[in-house]
């Protein structure tokens, strides 16, 4: 399976082309702004003219930016509706996990911690909802953890501070050829789902203002 993928969500944007285990083509911008803007491009690096047309999309759902998850689900929804293909939708999370070298994951849970905005965490627990909370409500985990996210060291610390086993990855910012191994398993494994945007601010995890 040959798959395109875009990620946004956090402070990088990439792009990658994935077949069947391998890294065709892949392309970064760091940076906390602007990275929106460059998916377009990245996507073009990667996708020359005459490349042949992927069989899927995957894109970064988040959590993470508004701005960025959003620029990324509508070019690769846009995309997909011109090749005929389905998108599908990977988190951070699932992305960063998937990106961890063997060893460390073995008989740990994958705890990823992202930075909300107003000092606020989110943290994203296999098989469970995005959770947005401060930094001091962090729940212990039942067991060995290892964490990722660009929030992973201050959330390591203060469960270490707790008592908990909690190894710290070098995991901080998704990568899309990440994303799209994590894409190919979900496929494989029959639990792929749409592409649909998990936000950490404004509006999935935040309660909305209330009107005056």
């Amino acid at each position: 399976m040959r798959l395109l993928a875009l990620d946004g969500a956090l402070a990088s944007a990439s792009a990658a082309l994935w077949e069947d285990g391998t890294v065709l083509a892949a392309a970064r911008r760091e940076g906390a702004r602007g990275q929106p803007a460059a998916l377009p491009a990245l996507a073009a690096e990667v996708l020359p003219p005459g490349t042949r047309a992927p069989d899927a999309v995957a894109v970064g759902v988040g959590p993470g930016g508004f701005t960025g998850i959003r620029a990324a689900l509508a070019l690769g929804q846009g995309l997909a509706a011109g090749w005929g293909v389905p998108c599908h939708g990977v988190t951070t999370g699932e992305a960063l996990a998937a990106a961890l070298p063997p060893g460390q994951a073995a008989g740990r849970a994958v705890w990823s911690v992202t930075t909300a905005g107003r000092g606020g965490l989110v943290l994203e627990r296999p098989g469970e909802a995005p959770l947005l909370l401060e930094e001091a409500a962090l729940p212990l985990p039942p067991g060995p953890v290892v964490l990722v996210g660009d929030a992973a060291p201050q959330a390591a610390a203060r469960l270490r501070a707790r008592g908990a086993d909690a190894l710290l990855s070098n995991g901080r910012l998704p990568d899309a050829a990440a994303l799209a191994a994590a894409a190919a398993r979900a496929l494989a494994e029959g639990r792929a789902r749409p592409a649909a945007p998990i936000y950490a601010e404004p509006l999935a995890l935040r309660p909305a203002p209330a009107s005056p």
